[in-house]
């Protein structure tokens, strides 16, 4: 699915009235009573009730005057709130004002907290609200008259439709402005935008309806907007089967660097991800302590020790071991359950100066992460082959030396940070995962919450790396690896319940996943 910025939505408004002859007055007609029949259409219950519609002065406010306008030619009784004078009113949205009008609509201009505080005590309770402060450009905080009007709505007892996007969401980044109103359906208009789509604004934007207004197909194809959400459509793209005639040579080898005394889980699940995702070869790199539970765990993993130093990775042992192996390898994925400290911080500087190479990909993790935020995030850029970085919103904060709650606010701001620090692609887990990868913001539809348990992390990092091996560009790997993951889960959930299922489950369930986008991708 297609994605807009703020920008490039009034860039293809400007294009289509401009260049390509939309006219406006019919774009603002088709958004507002889109607005409404879908309103009536999700609540039908809601012809016979009353309507309360808060319009704000632009053009968005214009396409609630006209979703009134239609509302009132259904039979339903709307009442107006007007956070604007009739008089401010430009363009269409005074044409939508004088429409509205016309048919008989009632509107209370506020000028005052009580004007406001009253709208909301008179006349009958409002069987639906509809939303129509701010569209998609708003970029300050949210304040005053309009602040207690997103409060007023909320506190309501009735569902909201929000037009093109609730009021008090960020397009850009799903960031809260302060405050947002908390939508049981969203309307928006041509395309979805990042931020009803990215957490938190998510939440706030509740069903995602998009309606088509007329916007010229030309005018899309000028703008050609990188943004997508990742759904089956789009992963089953980025898949094709094996040939026949082949053989483990033509998937990839894979090193993973992981594990400690205490931590071989971790590169055992990493293996797993690996194994499951499809590499051909994949090769354990683990302290010789840990070994012989790594090798016990899983057969198919080849395994290597490595010197060890109080339970971990001695670094110039290590190194002088991984130099010996490196050139057979495809891709590299490090960090799972390595641990911290001096040793930790000489092998990583290592593999981000000598491991990546331009044909060998680095995906970095978990504690590699954590050791490069000790060290300062820069340090990456030193790599001399491409690097992708898998943070969860905790060890981004640190590379950014942030807090995990600054990053969950604006996700696809924090991404984007750390992509232009390091210039390696990012993928910042959690809900709705963002990606940030050459040059383009990806978020990705699947998951649930049941995967917030331990290890599912270490099980991407492998599947992720397995992609990689086997050849595919970092940005697609990030992209199809997280939708692989997350689709697993589904899976799980579907069968097993919402929470409670293993990491080592997932890692089973991917060969499954992958399946079903293949199965997609030929038409069933």
């Amino acid at each position: 699915m297609i994605l807009l910025g703020a920008a490039e939505s009034r860039e293809l408004d400007r294009l289509s009235q401009a260049k390509y002859g939309s006219d406006a007055s019919a774009l603002m007609r088709r958004a507002g009573e889109a607005v409404a029949d879908l309103t009536i259409r999700r609540w039908p219950e809601v012809v016979r009730g009353a309507a309360a519609i808060v319009a704000g002065k632009g053009n968005n406010g214009g396409d609630g005057l006209v979703a009134a306008r239609k509302l009132i030619q259904a039979g339903m009784r709307a009442r107006v709130l007007m956070l604007a004078r009739p008089e401010e009113l430009k363009g269409d949205a005074a044409r939508a004002w004088r429409d509205f009008a016309a048919a008989g609509g009632v509107a209370t201009v506020a000028v005052s907290d009580a004007d406001i505080d009253a709208f909301f005590a008179a006349g009958e309770p409002p069987a639906a609200i509809i939303d129509a402060i701010f569209g998609v450009g708003l970029n300050a905080e949210v304040r005053g008259l309009t602040r207690l009007a997103i409060d007023r709505i909320n506190a309501a007892a009735a569902p909201v439709v929000a037009v093109d996007i609730a009021s008090g969401v960020n397009a850009d980044s799903g960031a809260i402005m302060g405050a947002a109103v908390r939508a049981a359906l969203s309307v928006t208009f041509g395309y979805a935008k990042y931020g009803q789509v990215s957490y938190p604004g998510a939440e706030y934007c509740g069903e995602l309806e998009i309606a088509d207004i007329g916007f010229a197909s030309e005018a899309i194809g000028e703008i050609a907007p990188r943004g997508r959400l990742i759904d089956a459509g789009e992963a089953a793209a980025m898949t094709a089967p094996r040939a026949v005639n082949t053989h483990k040579g033509g998937y990839g080898h894979l090193l993973i660097v992981a594990g400690s005394y205490g931590k071989s889980g971790a590169a055992v699940l990493a293996g797993r991800g690996a194994l499951r995702g499809g590499a051909g070869l994949v090769t354990l790199a683990i302290p010789e302590p840990a070994l012989p539970i790594a090798a016990a765990s899983q057969a198919e993993l080849m395994t290597a020790a490595m010197p060890s130093a109080a339970g971990g990775f001695a670094a110039a042992g290590t190194i002088a071991r991984l130099k010996e192996l490196i050139g057979a390898m495809d891709a590299i994925a490090a960090g799972p359950g390595i641990g911290v400290g001096a040793d930790r911080r000489a092998l990583v500087e290592w593999l981000i100066g000598e491991g990546a190479a331009p044909k060998r990909p680095l995906l970095l993790d978990a504690d590699a992460l954590n050791v490069i935020a000790e060290a300062g995030a820069e340090m990456v850029r030193a790599a001399r082959g491409p690097v992708v970085l898998t943070p969860h919103p905790g060890e981004a904060a640190r590379l950014l030396r942030s807090t995990p709650a600054a990053v969950n606010a604006d996700r696809i701001g924090a991404a984007r940070r750390l992509a232009d620090l390091t210039g390696a692609g990012v993928l910042l887990k959690g809900a709705r995962t963002v990606i940030v990868a050459a040059g383009a913001v990806t978020i990705n539809a699947s998951g649930n919450p049941g995967m917030a348990a331990a290890g599912m992390g270490d099980v991407l990092s492998g599947l992720i790396g397995a992609l990689l091996a086997g050849g595919m560009a970092p940005a697609a790997a990030l992209r199809l690896g997280a939708w692989l993951h997350g689709d697993a889960g589904d899976r799980l959930a579907r069968r097993i319940g919402p929470a409670g299922y293993l990491a080592g489950e997932l890692a089973a369930e991917l060969p499954a996943a992958l399946g079903a986008l293949l199965t997609e991708r030929v038409g069933g």
